[in-house]
Order: structure tokens, then C-alpha cells, then sequence
């Protein structure tokens, strides 16, 4: 429905009130995924309602799996799964689908999924996942579009594996593949993204045998089977680190509940660099205003637990009305500047320069008609919309719909004037 819809964003003073987050997308997708492993029932909670979890869910249906939604409950069987080969229609949908690659390969010794689509934000190659399933023992072919992975003897092996880059999903994939292989795997150079965590904490849920969660080697004692049980997923940080730039933007006073505070330290750290106040409690962070106007920044995207990309175009939003030069440098992504031509539409101040971007405040952002180019961006342009004159009618939902949960009613419960219409 989003693509006739469109979301009105009015400038209405500072936000003020609690607000809590949802279960974090990149936490849950694989974690869905891992539920392919299980012999058992698995209950999820704390799920958030988002396009990406529904595309999902429907891939394991297609597989073979029982799914059913409970509110924020997800429960999947994953006994009838008898299909190892994932939908084509549904993976190109978004890149996390590659995420069924290797728990298929693990428990059924062959996987069959079509290279994945999602965002356009650059190159995102999954030669990091294949690789790791080659150091498993995996036999690779890319045919037809499909990546086919087969292990040889129905059984991946333990191994000892260096990934050449930090990549999330690439450990992530490659984990999953790993808790049912024979002997010990040990993988090297891993995201410590706390989302990695989650997953690894939700397969020792189910029986796998992880040790180092959250350093950059993580040990895995291959096991014969998982079983099944409930695992809550954790809060959703982008989505938290959203709500505390809305609140630094619009000078007002929000709590966020339910946060895992530790995991936006860098984000805390650059409020508290921009002039305003951050309180944090034990799954507390309150953001109010300090400084009168909020101060240029030198931003930095890098892996976790440095400043993550998915914050970047949040903050980029808050720099275009911050006293002074603020530098953005993009480490991650080469394609991810691309809302920078949208705030320009309303007014902001911005300019490129391969991965540096030059943000020279101004005094006011007015309301426009704009487009989301990508997730995070159309939360930037929700942020700007927040505090520019007039109306802002943010066009392309289906990105948001991809990763944020209820955001207008949350906004809205805060004091945002924010609506969603329909445009014939």
C-alpha cells in the first residue's frame, strides 16, 4: 500500500514524553532465519511488525515452516520444512534473505537461494558468506542467479576461518551454518555488533555451543541437533539512537525504556558533543536540551562499537541545523549519501565529496516535498521535517515500513504532528 502513501511531517516544538522501543530488526531476520535449525517449536518475542520480518516469515512458510503471529510473539515450526530451495520472488525483496543459506546448508546439506535485493545503498557482495560456507566444506556454484551450496557427506566440518572484512551477516550466515557442523569451528575477525550477540545467545538457547559472544572470535562446539524454545529479541538501537537525535533536534525532553544503554555509547557521545544533555539510567537514556543551539560535529561511521552507519543520515538531519561545519565521513557503504539531495530540497546545506560529506548548518529547514532514497533516509527526512516551517511530505514509505515499527504513532505520542495519507 506504501506507494500511494505518504507521510505529512509538520514542525510542532519539542518533543516531549516516554517512548519504547521495538525488537531490532537486524537482530531478528537471523534469528528467523536460525529458527530453520531447530527440531522444535521456537516462540520469538519482542518482534516488531515490519515489512522485512512479513517477506521473512513467508520464505519460511514457502520452505515448508508453520508461522503465526501473536501480537509481538512470532512462534515457528520448522518441522515440515522439507524444501531446501528459497522463493525467488520473495528473497530479491531484500539482501537479508541470503540469511537462510547457511542454517539449510547446515541441517539438510544443500541450500538453494537466489542472490538477494534490499536497499541501494552500494555494493553489499555476499562473497564473505560463501566463503566461510567454502571453509565448512561446502561445495559453491552461482547458476542461474542461485547460489547452490552442498556439503559434502550431508555434513559441514569444522574449520578454522579468518574473514577478510568485518561483516555482520557474512558471521552471522556463517555461524548458523557452523552450530551443526562436526567438531570445532573457530571464526576470526567478527562483527561485535550486539546484533551478532543476539543471535549467538538465541542458538545456545536452543542447544548450539558458542563461546566469545560479543569479542571478534567466536568458538563453535558443532552439535548433532537443536531443539526448540523462546528467545525475546533485544531492542532495536538504530530506532532508540533515532528517537534520541529527534529529541536533541527539537530541543525537548524524551525518555526512551526498555534500551540496552551500552549499546548506543557513540551515539551518546555525540549528543553530548552537539551541546545536548543525555541521562543514562541501567535500560534508561534520557535526551533534553542543553546547549541554547546545538554544535557542529565530526562524525565517523565504523563498526560496531564505533558509530553505526544506520545512524549516519539521522545525524546528517541534525548537522544541517547545527551552528558551524560538520564533517560526516562514510567508512561502510560508498552509496549512502544519497538523502543529502533531499534535506538540500529543503533547504540544508550539503555538500559531497566521494565518502566525505560537508554540512554547514543554517538557521532553518522549510517544509518540501521529498523522497526516501533508503531506510535511514526517510528517518532523516522525518527528523528534518520535525523542525522545518511548514509541511513535509515524505514520499517512497516502503522503506520505512522496512525498519521502523509504529513510528508515526510513537512520534505522535510525543507531540509530533504526523500523519500518513493517501495520495489518489
Amino acid at each position: 500500500m506504501s506507494g500511494k502513501e505518504r507521510l505529512l511531517v509538520e514542525g510542532n516544538g519539542p518533543l516531549k514524553g516516554s517512548v519504547s522501543a521495538s525488537g531490532a530488526k537486524n537482530a531478528v531476520l537471523p534469528i528467523l532465519a536460525a529458527t530453520i535449525l531447530a527440531t522444535e517449536p521456537v516462540v520469538l518475542k519482542n518482534v516488531p511488525k515490519l515489512q522485512d520480518v512479513i517477506v521473512l516469515s513467508k520464505i519460511l512458510e514457502d520452505l515448508g515452516a508453520k508461522v503465526e503471529f501473536e501480537g509481538s510473539t512470532l512462534i515457528v515450526d520448522p518441522r515440515s520444512i522439507r524444501k531446501t530451495r528459497a522463493n525467488h520472488d520473495l528473497v530479491i525483496q531484500m539482501r537479508a534473505s541470503i540469511l537462510v543459506l547457511g542454517p539449510m546448508l547446515a541441517k539438510f546439506g544443500h541450500a538453494e537461494v537466489s542472490l538477494p535485493g534490499g536497499c541501494p545503498i552500494g555494493s553489499r557482495p555476499v562473497d564473505q558468506h560463501l566463503l566461510g560456507m567454502e571453509a565448512l566444506g561446502a561445495d559453491i556454484k552461482i547458476e542461474h542467479g542461485y547460489v547452490l551450496a552442498t556439503a559434502k557427506d550431508k555434513r559441514l566440518q569444522g574449520t578454522h576461518h579468518t574473514f577478510d572484512v568485518v561483516t555482520v551477516t557474512g558471521v552471522e550466515n556463517v555461524l548458523m551454518a557452523a552450530v551443526l557442523a562436526d567438531g570445532v569451528t573457530v571464526l576470526d575477525n567478527c562483527a561485535k555488533e550486539p546484533e551478532v550477540s543476539d543471535l549467538a545467545n538465541m542458538l545456545n538457547s536452543i542447544g548450539a555451543k558458542i563461546e566469545g559472544i560479543g569479542t571478534d572470535r567466536l568458538t563453535i562446539t558443532g552439535v548433532e541437533k537443536l531443539g526448540g524454545g523462546e528467545y525475546s529479541v533485544m531492542p532495536d538501537r538504530i530506532e532508540i539512537g533515532t528517537y534520541m537525535v529527534a529529541a536533541a533536534m527539537t530541543f525537548g525532553d524524551v525518555t526512551i525504556i526498555d534500551c540496552i544503554p551500552e549499546h548506543l555509547e557513540a551515539v551518546t557521545a555525540a549528543l553530548r558533543q552537539a551541546g545536548a544533555n543525555v541521562e543514562v539510567g541501567e535500560s534508561t537514556i534520557r535526551v533534553y536540551a542543553g546547549e541554547p543551539k546545538l554544535k557542529a560535529l565530526r562524525l565517523k561511521t565504523a563498526p560496531y562499537p564505533l558509530l553505526a552507519t544506520d545512524m549516519q543520515a539521522q545525524f546528517m538531519a541534525m548537522a544541517a541545523i547545527s551552528e558551524g561545519t560538520s564533517t560526516i565521513t562514510e567508512t561502510i557503504f560508498e552509496n549512502r549519501f544519497m538523502h543529502a539531495n533531499e534535506l538540500a530540497r529543503m533547504g540544508a546545506d550539503i555538500k559531497i565529496n566521494n565518502r566525505l560529506a560537508l554540512v554547514e548548518g543554517v538557521s532553518r529547514l522549510s517544509g518540501a516535498s521529498v523522497t526516501a532514497t533508503d531506510l535511514r533516509a526517510s528517518a532523516a527526512l522525518i527528523l528534518a521535517g520535525l523542525v522545518a516551517e511548514g509541511t513535509t511530505m515524505i514520499g517512497a514509505l516502503h522503506h520505512l515500513d522496512r525498519g521502523y515499527d509504529s513510528i508515526e504513532e510513537k512520534l505522535t505520542n510525543l507531540g509530533a504532528k504526523i500523519e500518513r495519507v493517501v495520495i489518489d
